[in-house]
């Protein structure tokens, strides 16, 4: 699988955090994650955002490991906040988790189902 990232002259420009675009060519397998939380093995919440983005990439990483894939096959990631001021925490995450790989991301203010989950993310990843 090889993919090439897409920052289009004339249009402004990403920060250094994601691109606007990712082609991915010839993916073997697609895999499509659904929104994870930042809840222990117990389905408890993590207290604060860092903990509960440390929980969402842990579990993330043994979703993508139970599908024998790595972080490093992620090529889209969407985050769903409860409230702004979490964005920085939450790029600063994704930029860790990823090894400060760039891919798309988009990040959405949201009511969550619950009040204590401050944060949900979403992944697609290739191989």
């Amino acid at each position: 699988m090889k993919t090439i990232t897409h920052n289009p002259a004339g249009i402004y420009p990403p920060t250094g955090d994601y691109a606007h675009a990712l082609e991915v060519q010839a993916p073997q397998r697609i895999l499509y994650v659904s929104g994870t939380m930042g809840l222990d093995p117990d389905g408890a919440a993590g207290e604060t955002l860092e903990d509960q983005l440390e929980l969402i990439w842990s579990n993330l990483r043994a979703i993508l490991a139970e599908a024998g894939m790595t972080v490093d096959n992620v090529v889209r990631v969407t985050s769903y906040l409860r409230d702004g001021t979490y964005a920085d925490g939450n790029a600063s995450a994704r930029v860790a988790a990823l090894n400060g790989r760039v891919v798309p991301t988009t990040a959405i203010v949201v009511e969550t189902l619950e009040p204590d989950w401050l944060v949900e993310i979403e992944i697609i990843a290739a191989a």
